[in-house]
């Protein structure tokens, strides 16, 4: 869906953080400077915060922390970009991050053109100390997170537009689409987490052993015609398929359809005003509308340890990954023996909230290279601006 802003992904550290940084500015191009200073809800990010939080990173986790007397470009920065997650520093209230009209967008992009001369020297020298190869690997990642982040967020903003406006040109690829059905899985005792060479986060392990009943999971992601049936039958105005709080969401925000879906067969996506393909998979939902769904169908949303499992076993289900982040049923809790690391405190991923649930999979909004089976995804049940779907889970 976002190929013709898709970098290779280089093996050498230098090419790689050349290829995430460059990417980060291709998102930013096709937006003004106005569309850059938009936060359209609390939740939500500027894209100008966006591209000077992910720089701030860097200063303050790599060349603050790797380069003997480093003098950071602007002290202010550490208040203005400092991200609400991360413990170090004061941080500007994460509700009004659409307030900071300075530094001005060329500012922040002076900023970044600074730090990443300091970074590709860095990188450039013959140091190869693991702990530095980890903060630059971290850094990398988290600025891919906020890659995601820019598109969601901004595409939430434009639909406030009243215009309508699209952020990218031409039309929406569509996916393909499998067959219906379910595949089974025998359950027993499963290896869950990540347990292999290469970048995790730390939320991701460590690796344990679960204990799975027979489940079956669906083949395929559910579809825009599919969930148009749960609407039609009166899906928004039937509490009993609703849990209490998924109920008091859909009073008090007035929700009758998923976000975007607009009038007359469309809806809204990152090029605009779209057809609503009935095929594809529905996305932008909430936690509450995906469980509602099941509920109606008899079915059930899966847990993350089903997921895990099927995803990565001999017969995987399909549109796993690069179409729509899957609601589990699953509270966001660590694992057992897991132990923060200054790696984890430096993002925040030791912030345990037992009220955010995980999402397993990715999404055609996730950067390439950056998905994998053990990732967690997590989000408040009502969120529903990320790129958000539901696959369905039964009992055998």
């Amino acid at each position: 869906m976002l190929s013709m802003i898709d970098d290779p992904a280089p093996r050498d550290l230098l090419g790689r953080f050349v290829a995430v940084r460059r990417r980060s500015m291709a998102l930013a191009a096709p937006l003004g400077v106005e569309d850059q200073c938009v936060q359209s809800m609390p939740e939500a990010s500027p894209t100008k915060w966006h591209l000077a939080h992910t720089t701030w990173f860097f200063e303050s986790t790599v060349l603050c922390t790797q380069v003997p007397g480093y003098q950071v470009i602007d002290a202010k920065f550490d208040r203005l970009f400092n991200s609400h997650r991360v413990t170090s520093g004061r941080q500007h209230p994460h509700s009004h991050k659409g307030m900071l009209t300075r530094p001005t967008l060329p500012e922040v992009l002076s900023y970044r053109m600074s730090v990443d001369q300091s970074m590709v020297e860095l990188l450039s020298g013959a140091s190869r100390d693991p702990t530095l190869i980890a903060l630059i690997e971290l850094g990398l990642q988290h600025e891919q997170q906020h890659q995601e982040l820019m598109l969601t967020d901004i595409l939430h903003a434009m639909y406030l537009n009243p215009s309508r406006p699209a952020v990218l040109e031409g039309q929406a690829s569509g996916f393909e689409v499998p067959a219906v059905g379910a595949i089974e899985y025998a359950g027993g005792t499963v290896q869950i987490g990540h347990g292999k060479p290469g970048f995790a986060f730390d939320i991701e392990g460590p690796r344990h052993s679960v204990e799975l009943a027979p489940y079956a999971l669906s083949r395929r992601l559910v579809t825009n015609a599919e969930y148009q049936i749960f609407v039609e039958d009166g899906g928004y105005r039937r509490k009993s398929w609703w849990t209490a709080d998924g109920w008091a969401a859909v009073q008090a925000e007035s929700w009758t359809a998923p976000l975007y879906w607009l009038d007359e067969g469309l809806e809204f996506t990152l090029h605009g005003e779209q057809p609503r393909q009935p095929e594809q998979p529905v996305r932008h939902l909430s936690f509450f509308e995906a469980a509602a769904y099941a509920e109606w169908a008899g079915v059930r949303l899966p847990t993350e340890f089903e997921w895990e499992a099927a995803v990565g076993s001999a017969t995987p289900p399909d549109q796993a990954f690069g179409v729509a982040w899957q609601w589990t049923r699953s509270p966001y809790v660590p694992f057992p023996r897991y132990c923060s690391t200054a790696m984890s405190v430096a993002e925040g991923n030791e912030d345990f909230m037992l009220r955010q649930l995980v999402l397993r999979g990715s999404s055609s909004a996730t950067p390439p290279g950056h998905a994998r089976v053990t990732y967690r995804h997590l989000l408040l049940p009502g969120a529903r601006w990320h790129f958000t779907g539901l696959r369905l889970a039964r009992d055998l």
